[in-house]
């Protein structure tokens, strides 16, 4: 079977937040996204590198933050190079660390949560 897309371009998720300027603070301040572009008062673009996400005003759904929360269930990956120095600077702007640094057979991981609960794991993958 054949693709209908031959080659994608990007892939940018989307999430509900419920509060977006304390959401843009927290990506632009403390993860150093650029606010690509903003719609009103409800809508955002956040770049980083050639990657983004956007970020649209609403209601995330509590109980489904909570699941995820409690089974370390990730809402976006980020692979990264230098992991153990991303970490130091994660550490020094305080944000909520859900699972601390560890090696793992496949790569050296530690997640973080944005302030709606949004699980965001970094992972340098084993080098073979």
């Amino acid at each position: 079977m054949s693709s209908i897309y031959s080659h994608l371009k990007k892939m940018s998720p989307q999430l509900l937040v419920a509060n977006l300027e304390q959401s843009l603070n927290f990506y632009t301040g403390k993860l150093g996204f650029n606010l690509a572009f903003r719609y009103q008062d409800f809508y955002a673009v956040l770049g980083k590198d050639p990657f983004s996400i956007h970020l649209k005003l609403g209601k995330p759904l509590q109980k489904e933050r909570i699941q995820k929360r409690n089974n370390q269930d990730i809402d976006i990956t980020f692979s990264v190079d230098n992991i153990e120095d991303l970490y130091l600077k994660v550490l020094a702007e305080s944000i909520e660390i859900v699972q601390p640094l560890r090696s793992m057979p496949y790569a050296k991981e530690f997640y973080i949560a944005d302030p709606d609960g949004y699980i965001l794991a970094f992972i340098e993958e084993t080098k073979n």
